[in-house]
């Protein structure tokens, strides 16, 4: 015969089933609060990681409109300064034929008041050094040519003429306007007579 169990034996037989229930439900209550307590923390770094970033990129901002306007200043002043340099440039050649000019104007004076042409040809003589020792102050040079090979690329061929030596046939013979090179660089092209 199956005995009868109390109305308190069966509250103790069901109590620990009740506490895992109730300790389970914890359980799962806990990590579900942990979990929104995770989930704010996780919300706080992304939000705080949001903040650096744009703080970041105002600052990257910043600095390229600074760097852009820091260069557009540069290529303004550059621009001026090579204004200033090519017009200073002029001036500093002009100041230093001054004193040529001035020469010229006293030969010219005295050849107008002077009987004696030696003097103003010794003058004039001075006067050509002078804007020689000038032009190669300034990297100007004379290009010499007389008697070597013509070249279409370094000379301007005015005419040819028939010569009858053998060694100046396809050679210059003679210049009828010098030319001149500035550092190396041709500036005017010597105007020449060819032997043929």
């Amino acid at each position: 015969m199956v005995k009868k169990k109390s109305h308190e034996e069966r509250h103790d037989e069901r109590m620990p089933a009740d506490e895992t229930i109730i300790n389970q439900a914890a359980a799962d209550t806990e990590p579900a609060g942990q979990a929104a307590s995770d989930g704010a923390a996780e919300s706080a770094e992304v939000s705080t990681a949001e903040e650096e970033l744009a703080a970041k990129l105002t600052e990257m901002q910043d600095r390229y409109l600074r760097l852009s306007a820091e260069f557009d200043n540069y290529r303004k002043r550059t621009l001026r300064e090579k204004i200033e340099l090519a017009q200073s440039g002029g001036e500093r050649v002009i100041v230093s034929l001054l004193p040529i000019i001035d020469d010229f104007d006293r030969a010219m004076t005295s050849m107008h008041t002077t009987d004696d042409y030696g003097a103003v040809k010794v003058g004039l003589e001075l006067i050509y050094s002078k804007i020689n020792d000038f032009l190669r102050q300034n990297g100007v040079k004379e290009i010499t040519v007389v008697n070597e090979p013509f070249n279409s690329d370094l000379h301007e061929a005015v005419t040819s003429v028939a010569v009858e030596d053998e060694s100046l046939r396809g050679k210059v013979i003679e210049v009828t306007q010098k030319g001149y090179s500035l550092n190396e660089k041709v500036i005017r092209f010597p105007k020449v007579v060819v032997g043929e």
